[in-house]
């Protein structure tokens, strides 16, 4: 192949790949907490998820958290929630939702 199609191809990945990027990055929060993983859960070798719906304050915090899914039942739900509610956001954001795994 020629040296220009190089350029060309080379030049459409990169673009292509900061168009999926952007997306992305909106809305992530500006301050992270991760969960703490349940002593009891971790003894025993339980994983599993929680899914979260979030609503987001003015000043961009979380105002409020509710359980969309879990898995296995309330093992992980106090975590997950006490971790989502000390996120923060940039302002303007509005609602958010979120899956967070709990792997060993």
């Amino acid at each position: 192949m020629s040296r220009p199609f190089h350029r060309i191809l080379n030049a459409a990945m990169f673009a292509g790949a900061m168009a999926l990027s952007l997306p992305l990055l909106a809305g992530n929060p500006i301050k992270r907490v991760d969960p703490v993983y349940p002593a009891d859960a971790a003894r025993s070798g339980t994983t599993g998820y929680v899914e979260l719906e979030y609503s987001i304050g003015p000043d961009g915090k979380v105002a409020e958290v509710s359980v969309v899914d879990a898995k296995p039942g309330r093992v992980f739900v106090a975590a997950a929630v006490k971790a989502v509610k000390q996120w923060e956001f940039a302002p303007g954001e509005s609602r958010g939702k979120v899956k967070l795994e709990f792997k060993l």
